[in-house]
């Protein structure tokens, strides 16, 4: 059994494959490129749905200064560990940005607030956000870019990690007839599910739990 991961996976998510027999070949299919950007002011409360963004804003101590000691909202469990580890108050923490786009809209209406992004991102936030009329800064501050390549070889299983991984394959590649697909979150699924219904999604965007989906599928069925 052979899989193929659109990114770079842990020693730990790679050595729990090879213990049920399933062999792993990464290629990352996208590459994230800074944005660099002038900020002049920040607004009281901060908003950051993905790693890449927290990780290229705390590159700038410009940034840094700007947002120090401010209220966040997040979305993902990882994000919001590396928010927490830069010192950040993460106030709630979302599995989507549905999720906290429908949140900020019922009970912070009154709060303005500067969202930091990539130049792709899903328009759920900005969208709700300036239905209601609220104060909305964004801020983009790194872009996508799609690195696929066509594969020759068959995989019985691909893994996607993001919506703009899912783009990037498709770029150059159909899905193969029988292969099926492994999601670390619905956005992801729900692009995936463009293409083809084969495939599994994560409870949890965290590799263990795309681990779980993985048994499930080969070991359990």
């Amino acid at each position: 059994m052979r899989l193929l991961s659109t990114k770079i996976v842990s020693s730990h998510f790679k050595d729990e494959l090879i213990k049920i027999g399933i062999s792993i070949i990464e290629y990352p299919i996208i590459k994230i490129d800074p944005l660099y950007i002038k900020i002049d002011h920040v607004r009281s409360i901060l908003i950051f749905t993905s790693q890449n963004a927290v990780k290229i804003v705390f590159e700038s101590g410009e940034i840094v200064k700007k947002i120090k000691n401010k209220n966040c909202f997040c979305v993902g469990q990882k994000t919001k560990l590396l928010l927490n580890k830069k010192g950040i108050n993460v106030i709630k923490m979302f599995e989507s940005a549905a999720d906290l786009a429908r949140f900020l809209v019922k009970n912070h209406k009154k709060d303005s607030f500067s969202f930091f992004c990539g130049r792709q991102r899903r328009s759920e936030i900005e969208t709700s956000l300036n239905k209601c009329k609220m104060d909305l800064n964004i801020h983009e501050v790194y872009k996508t870019t799609y690195t696929s390549k066509y594969f020759e070889n068959f995989f019985d299983g691909i893994l996607f990690f993001s919506p703009s991984a899912v783009s990037s394959y498709f770029t150059k590649n159909t899905w193969p007839e029988s292969a099926h697909g492994f999601c670390i979150g619905s956005s992801t699924s729900k692009t995936l599910s463009k293409f083809t219904s084969n495939f599994s999604t994560a409870k949890n965007p965290t590799e263990n739990q795309l681990l779980n989906i993985i048994h499930k599928y080969y070991v359990e069925k």
